[in-house]
């Protein structure tokens, strides 16, 4: 079974249409959703995409971070992030839905994820 990304979104932000003030020390957050190529269905994987400078910046004010669910680029370009992120989807491939959604948990943060299965 493989996966494919439906649809690219942020709650802060136009995805397509994003230019950073400063595309060395940003980060945003983006919402995949993610389906069954083969099939209906879709479910929200979040990856926060940043800088290395402006996680220094956010680690300075608020101390130590977990790096779960982060894409680091330099600069901030959403579209080569975008990108990336869709051929890192495309490459997964698992015997059962559960099975991918777990593995694409490594990229983003599965709305399911830590579910009792």
């Amino acid at each position: 079974m493989k996966a494919v990304v439906r649809s690219v979104s942020s709650a802060d932000i136009d995805v397509d249409g994003y230019v950073p003030e400063n595309p060395e020390l940003d980060g945003v957050w983006i919402r995949l959703l993610i389906g069954p190529a083969d099939g209906p269905g879709e479910e929200s994987f979040d990856v926060l995409v940043c800088t290395p400078l402006w996680l220094r910046d956010v680690v300075a004010k608020e101390g130590p971070q977990i790096g779960s669910h982060h894409l680091i680029v330099d600069p901030l370009d959403l579209k080569v992030a975008k990108d990336f992120l869709l051929r890192q989807v495309e490459a997964v491939e698992a015997d059962d839905w559960p099975t991918l959604g777990e593995k694409l948990g490594r990229l983003g943060y599965w709305e399911f994820e830590d579910y009792p299965r």
